[in-house]
C-alpha cells in the first residue's frame, strides 16, 4: 500500500490491517515519520520526533503478532504525545524556556496504557507554555500553524496535536483540556476532540491544576476516539480523583444510535456572542442532528458565563506553579503567561473558597437542563480560525473580554466535569472548518461518543484533507 495511502486510514482501519497481516506496522510507522519529516516543517505540530525509538517499537509489535502473542487492539498503530504529559525517557518542556532541557523518567497513565496496548509513539506536538493559552506559540518551538490556512492558529492548547491529526501526522494524538485546549484545536482543525469525565482518564503527576485538567485525545474518527477510551480509561491509584471502573466498552456500543434521544441546543448558553457565520452553521447542524432520530429543541438558557470562576482556579494555579520563579527567571516566561501568573498572586484564600461555591452554583444552573434532555449542543467557539500571532480572537461587536474568554463555550465544563466533544459542523465560505460541542450528563461518555458516531454517519468529515 502506498505511504499517503497508509497515513489517510483511520487508526482502526490500520490496526486491522496491521492485525490481518496486510501491512506491517513498521511499514505504517514508516510512513508516518516520512510524512512528519515532508510536512513538519511548515506546520510546526511536532517539537520532538522519536523515528529509531518508533521504528524499534514497530518491530516488535510486528515480531508480537507473527509469534502468536495475543495483543492489543491498537498494536502497531503509530500515535503522539502533547509536550505537556510525562513520556519516559523524553524531552517533557511543557513548551517553557525554564524546562527546555527537562527529561521525563515516567509514562502518564495514558501513555503507558497505550504503549502497554502496542501502540507505537512517534513524537511530541507542540504546546502553549504550560498550557496556558487557546492557540500554539512559545519561546522554545515557536508558532504551530492551522493545516487549512498556514496564516491562522490551529487553536489550543494541543494545537499540536490536532493540527497534527487534521495532516495526517498520526490519526491519534494524546492531549490535556483544562479550559477547552482538546475541543478548541479540534473545531479549528476539522477533527474529532473528546474530553472525557474528569477522572475518566487518570491525571499524574498531580497538581493544583489537575482540578480542572481532563486527559483525552484528537482524533479523525469518533471510532478511532472509542478504541482510545478502552485503553485509557481507568482508575489509578495515583491519581485520587480517578474514577472507578464501569464495566462499560466504548467500542461495541458505539453504534447503537440516539434514536429517541432528548437534545436541547443553544446558540449562545444565554451570555455568549457568536460571528454570524459560525451561528448558521452551528444552527443547521443542530437542526439536522433530528434526521438521527434525535428530538431537537432549541432552548433559551439564563447562565451566567462562569469565567470568573473558572479563571480563579485557572490563574491560581498557574501562579502556584510559576510564582517562585518570577523574580530570578519571570523574563524567559510568555508575556500572557506572566500577566495571568501575576493576576493568580493576587488571589486570597477567600477567593478560592467563594470559587468553588460559585462552582456548585454553576452546577446547579447546569443540571437542571438535564432534567428534560439527555444531550445539550452549542458551538464549540464563537469564531471560526483567526491569525496566528494572536493569544485571544478578535472581540465580536466591541467586546471586552478577559484572557481566554474567547472560549467561553468551553471552560463551563471543565467546572463540572462533564464529558463534551467537538465534531465538524461544516465549513465558512472561506472553507475553514467550524466546530459543534456536544455535552453530556455527567459521567454519560457513551452517549456523547454515539451522538458524535451519528452525526459523523450523517456528515461525515474524514474524506476533507487540506491541501498541504
Amino acid at each position: 500500500m502506498p505511504s499517503d495511502e497508509l497515513t489517510r486510514l483511520s487508526a482502526v482501519e490500520l490496526a486491522s490491517l496491521i492485525r490481518t497481516r496486510k501491512v506491517s506496522s513498521v511499514d505504517a510507522t514508516t510512513a508516518i515519520l516520512d510524512r512528519i519529516e515532508q510536512h513538519n516543517p511548515a506546520i510546526s505540530a511536532f517539537v520532538t520526533n522519536h523515528r529509531e525509538e518508533a521504528i524499534c517499537s514497530a518491530k516488535k509489535a510486528d515480531e508480537a503478532l507473527m509469534s502468536g502473542q495475543r495483543v492489543g487492539p491498537l498494536n502497531g498503530v503509530p500515535f503522539h504525545v502533547k509536550d505537556n504529559l510525562f513520556v519516559a525517557g523524553s524531552r517533557t518542556t511543557f513548551g517553557s524556556k525554564l524546562t527546555e532541557t527537562n527529561v521525563t523518567a515516567d509514562d502518564c497513565p495514558a501513555v503507558e496504557r497505550l504503549r502497554k496496548a502496542g501502540m507505537i509513539l512517534v513524537g511530541r506536538t507542540n504546546t502553549p507554555e504550560q498550557g496556558w493559552k487557546g492557540v500554539t506559540d512559545n519561546r522554545v518551538f515557536g508558532i504551530t500553524r492551522n493545516p487549512w490556512d498556514l496564516k491562522l492558529t490551529p487553536g489550543g492548547s494541543s494545537g499540536g496535536a490536532a493540527a497534527a491529526v487534521a495532516a495526517g501526522m498520526g490519526s491519534i494524538g494524546v492531549g490535556t483540556d483544562g479550559g477547552g485546549s482538546l475541543r478548541i484545536p479540534a473545531s479549528f482543525c476539522g477533527v474529532f476532540g473528546f474530553k472525557p469525565s474528569f477522572g475518566r482518564v487518570p491525571n499524574w503527576p498531580g497538581s493544583g491544576g489537575a482540578m480542572l485538567r481532563h486527559i483525552g485525545t484528537i482524533t479523525r474518527t469518533v471510532a478511532d476516539m472509542a478504541a482510545a477510551l478502552d485503553v485509557m480509561a481507568g482508575p489509578d491509584p495515583r491519581d485520587l480523583m480517578s474514577l472507578p471502573h464501569t464495566g462499560e466498552r466504548y467500542t461495541p456500543n458505539l453504534d447503537k444510535g440516539i434514536r429517541g434521544q432528548r437534545i436541547a441546543y443553544s446558540p449562545n448558553l444565554g451570555y455568549a456572542k457568536v460571528d454570524s457565520e459560525v451561528a448558521s452553521i452551528c444552527l443547521r447542524a443542530a437542526e439536522r442532528f433530528a434526521e438521527t432520530g434525535a428530538i431537537v429543541e432549541q432552548v433559551s438558557l439564563d447562565w451566567p458565563d462562569s469565567y470568573d470562576t473558572w479563571s480563579v482556579f485557572f490563574f491560581g494555579t498557574a501562579a502556584a506553579s510559576l510564582e517562585k520563579k518570577l523574580s530570578t527567571q519571570g523574563d524567559l516566561l510568555d508575556p500572557g503567561l506572566r500577566q495571568v501568573v501575576e493576576k493568580g498572586r493576587q488571589l486570597r484564600g477567600v477567593d478560592f473558597a467563594n470559587a468553588l461555591a460559585a462552582r456548585h452554583e454553576f452546577w446547579e444552573r447546569v443540571r437542571h437542563i438535564y432534567e428534560r434532555f439527555d444531550l445539550l449542543l452549542c458551538p464549540t467557539l464563537p469564531v471560526p480560525p483567526f491569525a496566528v500571532g494572536q493569544d485571544d480572537a478578535n472581540p465580536i461587536d466591541g467586546e471586552v473580554l478577559g484572557p481566554l474568554q474567547w472560549t467561553r463555550f468551553t471552560y463551563p465544563f471543565n467546572l463540572t466535569g462533564q464529558p463534551a466533544a467537538s465534531l465538524p459542523a461544516g465549513w465558512t465560505k472561506a472553507g475553514l472548518p467550524v466546530g459543534l460541542q456536544v455535552i453530556g450528563n455527567r459521567h454519560s461518555d457513551l452517549l456523547v461518543l454515539q451522538a458524535s458516531r451519528a452525526w459523523e454517519q450523517l456528515q461525515p468529515w474524514n474524506d476533507k484533507w487540506p491541501k498541504l
